[in-house]
């Protein structure tokens, strides 16, 4: 008779078991901590690597420090604390989006854990989860999309990457994060409903996926209180409807009080000395004597952050000394992860990929000869060779504008086997027209930067570009546009230009995956995560709030009063939600993206039961091997319908002439409602279409639930 195996402690259980033995001085040392680099009147720690947060460790009970860095896109090394330090610079978050791909989402995580983990972090401030809802938002390059399913999958398999390396990930910035202009007074105001059906599900999503140590509140307000003391999002939906069991940190400088936010589910004050006070210091340990808040809640705070620890494997593989990091590989990765992200919006007459072997071949665009920009503020990662520029201040500390080392030039050189590559920056549009007249083709770099704290000021191309690119069109039809930017940007001069690929930030591999594009070694596969608007007068709230009357930073004064922005105008019809509804013709759809290759779907149907499933067939009736993207849309009319959502999608790679079935599951939670607590599929009929992007509906098939069902 074969004995039970010894009873293995859960995570829980260990947890409970460490705090129970910890001090009261060593249980508030981790709730409570200061930026861990120098800044102001603060000092680096004393056993800190350098980075966003340290917090020491309690050897006897074999807990280590907590050293936290910054962020989804690598680790980044700001205010170059760490002298010298070199990173593989991801692509941005929305690259990632374009990619519809969750492997590739997981593969980048690794790398960031990879690394994060060899220089001796065990928690990675990743995770970006926010839904896109303002074009124009400073920050968007570091979220993945408008449409919670797609932002969800991606986060979610992005942390899980990360925890996979023994690392803890966030995922942020917890909730409706969605504009840089007055993000520490801005309320985000929308009902309970629109919320449940889009902001909140995308981190729903993420979460199930690739459950995150931590969760981390942002600066804003939501519904008129602050998120990090916001007791509905933190203790209500977060902790007990979820059922999360990690723990909640502030973002750096976003907590406002003691007892309200302790009480409201807030487990750790992150960057103290951008707050107002220590308010989990001495005042939480008062709050604890008076009876204000209970002993208990401090032992729960502090499991949480051990349980996390566990879970993923910090205690039981601790960070040792340093080891290599195989930067080359990693490069790769963030080099395939472009070349799935860069989309092709435009082909005129075939003009891509280019032939081989062009006589001149002229590159215009600033810096384009020494590497690809990136996005500013705490996500962005210098890898060495990176040029540095004047960019922006956040909280007194100077953020650069970053070009990432992968020279585009270069690129091309080695790429097209041209006999002449040329380049100009752009500076003297007269030299730039002249040039291009005697160029077989020309390839013009635009870029837009973005950074934390600083939206976009319109949707226009800055400083004169959308001007060249007229000019230098109209010299050379055969002109092609790379853009280089944080989000979706307009294009008076689409028609006049033979080509354009969106190719966001594009990381450490940037330089060989767009020219890659460009000369067919790659076939594009990437599809828009957002929507480009033909306009701003089609965006819910077209108008923008002047910075100079708000204030957009943590530890700085005060400007105005709260600012509120009303959601409820789109509530959950975010993106191409909102287009649909409102009848809208954007520049491009979300979901659209050009190949060198022709794919045909049909025969499509739909099962109901268990779940909902999609089926059809895909080929590729053209002459060279690519990936389509299956995406499958729903709507519903009447009183309980909505504007068409995605609900499912697959990336289905083929040779030419191959042919094979798309298999698709649809998210139950994309076709229902939130109502009276619970998310519930109505009864009726729903429209379900088989599609290349969200304006597309050639391929239609009907679906029809019988009986209400509640999730």
């Amino acid at each position: 008779m074969s004995e039970h195996p010894p009873h293995q402690p859960t995570p829980d259980e260990r947890a409970r078991a460490l705090v129970a033995q910890m001090s009261e001085d060593e249980k508030f040392a981790w709730l409570s901590g200061p930026m861990a680099i120098p800044l102001g009147n603060t000092r680096k720690p004393d056993g800190a690597v350098g980075s966003a947060a340290f917090y020491p460790a309690i050897p006897r009970l074999g807990l280590p420090a907590l050293q936290q860095a910054d962020a989804s896109l690598g680790v980044s090394n700001l205010g170059n604390v760490r002298p010298g330090d070199h990173a593989t610079g991801l692509p941005s978050s929305l690259l990632l989006g374009a990619t519809f791909n969750p492997e590739l989402a997981f593969a980048s995580g690794s790398v960031v854990g990879v690394e994060a983990r060899s220089k001796g972090f065990n928690v990675q401030l990743a995770g970006g989860a926010n839904l896109i809802r303002d074009p124009r938002g400073g920050r968007n390059f570091e979220y993945i999309a408008e449409d919670p399913l797609l932002t969800g999958v991606l986060a979610g398999q992005s942390v899980a990457g990360i925890q996979a390396q023994q690392v803890v990930s966030t995922v942020k910035h917890f909730a409706v994060n969605a504009q840089e202009t007055g993000r520490v007074m801005a309320s985000s105001n929308l009902s309970e409903a629109a919320l449940r059906e889009s902001d909140l599900l995308a981190f729903q999503i993420a979460i199930e996926t690739g459950a995150p140590g931590a969760v981390m509140p942002g600066y804003n307000l939501v519904n008129g209180e602050y998120a990090c003391e916001n007791a509905f999002l933190l203790n209500q939906v977060l902790k007990q409807e979820w059922g999360y069991p990690g723990w909640v940190m502030s973002d750096w400088g976003a907590t406002h009080s003691t007892v309200k936010a302790a009480l409201a589910g807030l487990d750790v004050q992150s960057g103290a000395n951008l707050d107002d006070a220590d308010y989990f210091g001495n005042l939480l340990r008062q709050a604890v004597r008076d009876a204000t808040v209970p002993q208990a809640r401090i032992d729960d705070m502090v499991t949480r952050i051990v349980r996390s620890l566990i879970a993923v494997g910090v205690l039981d593989k601790p960070v040792a000394s340093p080891v290599p990091i195989d930067y080359s590989q990693h490069k790769l990765v963030a080099q395939r992860q472009a070349e799935e992200g860069v989309v092709l919006l435009r082909n005129a007459g075939g003009q891509l990929p280019l032939a081989q072997g062009l006589r001149r071949l002229l590159v215009i665009g600033a810096h384009a000869d020494h590497g690809v920009l990136c996005g500013g503020g705490s996500s962005a990662v210098t890898p060495i060779g990176s040029l540095s520029l004047p960019g922006t201040d956040i909280m007194g500390m100077q953020v650069d504008k970053i070009y990432q080392p992968s020279s585009i030039v270069q690129a091309l050189r080695e790429e097209s086997g041209a006999q002449q590559v040329e380049f100009l920056d752009g500076t003297d549009p007269a030299l730039a027209v002249a040039h291009a007249r005697i160029a077989n083709a020309v390839i013009l770099c635009a870029q837009e930067w973005r950074s934390e704290a600083l939206d976009a000021h319109g949707l226009g191309l800055p400083d004169e570009q959308d001007a060249l690119i007229e000019r230098v069109a109209a010299a050379n039809p055969n002109t092609t546009v790379v853009l280089q930017t944080g989000g979706p940007v307009l294009m008076p001069w689409l028609e006049k230009v033979a080509a354009v690929l969106a190719a966001w930030y594009p990381g450490s591999g940037g330089g060989p995956a767009i020219a890659g594009v460009l000369f067919g070694r790659v076939n594009p596969s990437g599809r828009l995560p957002v929507t480009f608007p033909a306009s701003e007068s089609q965006l819910p709230r077209p108008e923008q709030t002047d910075p100079r009357t708000t204030t957009s930073n943590p530890g700085t004064p005060r400007i105005g009063e709260i600012l509120p922005i009303d959601y409820d105008i789109e509530g959950a019809d975010v993106g191409y939600r909102w287009y649909a509804r409102e009848k809208f013709t954007p520049l491009f759809p979300f979901g659209f993206g050009l190949s060198y290759t022709d794919f045909r779907v049909s025969d499509a149907s739909v099962v109901n039961g268990p779940g909902f499933t999609v089926t059809a067939q895909v080929e590729n009736t053209g002459a060279v091997a690519g990936a389509c993207t299956v995406q499958v849309y729903v709507g519903k009319t009447g009183t309980d319908g909505f504007a068409k959502r995605l609900a499912g999608f697959k990336k289905v790679f083929l040779k030419p002439g191959e042919r094979a079935q798309a298999e698709i599951l649809l998210e139950p939670r994309i076709l229902a409602r939130f109502d009276d607590g619970a998310f519930k599929i109505g009864a009726g009929d729903y429209q379900v279409w088989v599609a290349n992007h969200a304006q597309d509906e050639a391929l239609e098939v009907g679906l029809q639930v019988g009986e209400a069902l509640s999730l």
